[in-house]
């Protein structure tokens, strides 16, 4: 997937240096095609790794995407600079009136509160809710799929016995399933929260579908209304050592976390970690952005007069991106 990019984004130079197509204005317009527009609500604390992490994780299919970066208006992020949020990120007020292919919730470090007593809760079920009508598929990560389920169809997030942190072992079910298209028998997806959900909640619902799982995470990937929604438990787009920089946090401040499973070398976190969950980490936003959002969407969306219009790239803020 080619990708166009804002130059002065801070990850742009490291796409680069990955090798990863960056395409610059002039030739994105040129290509005679429709490219999909994904929003992305960026919850994580750390704004560019996740920005980086998601980037890398969408460049691999022949789509060109419109990105859209959006932040909460009702809480301002204390890790990353104002100027960053103020060049790259919208609020939801300014692209409400706007349709969308895609939207990505991501995690947010706020797991152990109350749904209702997180900060931003209103104004993330106010954009959840608008995503019904404006957004072809959303694709909900960790926190933001516990929170998505929560809301969406009233499965209560459990409290876990002590934070599940490493590369844990999952089994595919209905391979025939396009999200899980391509996948093995089995694939490693990395994971890091203290709370989850409970596998006989979401099978009781019959608009919600597990399509992977294991004994030691429950449900992992969880598909409801045929892919309107779709569910991750865990971090697909985590860098190889995204997990060991958490532990060694937790470490300093005197939490006295378990070293993540099935991470490091010998379990010895001197040892460089090994990225073993690329592959399929690819393949499912693949998969999502291919049959879910590209197959399902369509070319030209309506307006609240009836009007069909295409979707264009609005550089007004200089938040958009193609990739």
């Amino acid at each position: 997937m080619p990708i166009r990019i804002a130059n002065d984004l801070p990850v742009k130079k490291i796409l680069e240096k990955e090798n990863i197509f960056v395409m610059d204005e002039s030739r994105a317009m040129s290509q005679e095609i429709r490219p999909l527009s994904i929003l992305i609500l960026n919850l994580m604390p750390l704004k560019e790794d996740t920005e980086l992490q998601l980037m890398r994780s969408l460049s691999n299919t022949p789509l060109q995407v419109n990105i859209t970066l959006i932040r909460t208006d009702s809480y301002e992020s204390k890790h990353v600079a104002k100027n960053h949020m103020e060049r790259f990120y919208t609020t939801f007020d300014r692209i409400k009136d706007k349709k969308y292919d895609g939207l990505i919730i991501t995690g947010a470090p706020v797991e152990k509160m109350e749904f209702e007593e997180v900060e931003y809760w209103k104004e993330l079920t106010m954009i959840m809710d608008w995503s019904e009508t404006n957004v072809t598929s959303t694709f909900h990560i960790c926190w933001g799929a516990q929170a998505g389920l929560y809301y969406r169809y009233g499965v209560k997030k459990v409290l876990l016995p002590e934070k599940l942190s490493g590369v844990y072992e999952q089994k595919t079910f209905h391979k025939k399933t396009p999200l899980v298209r391509g996948f093995d028998d089995t694939f490693l997806m990395p994971q890091s929260r203290y709370t989850g959900v409970l596998r006989k909640d979401i099978t009781s619902n019959e608009h919600l579908e597990i399509v992977a799982d294991s004994k030691e995470t429950g449900p992992c990937l969880i598909i409801g209304d045929d892919g309107k929604n779709i569910f991750v438990t865990g971090h697909p787009e985590y860098d190889t050592l995204t997990l060991d920089q958490e532990y060694k946090r937790d470490l300093k401040k005197g939490i006295g976390p378990k070293i993540p499973v099935n991470y490091y070398p010998e379990n010895d976190p001197e040892n460089k970690p090994i990225k073993s969950w690329r592959c399929h980490a690819n393949t499912v936003y693949t998969n999502w952005l291919n049959y879910y959002v590209y197959q399902n969407t369509p070319y030209e969306w309506s307006d609240k007069d009836g009007n069909n219009h295409m979707l264009d790239i609005d550089l007004e803020y200089g938040y958009d991106f193609v990739i």
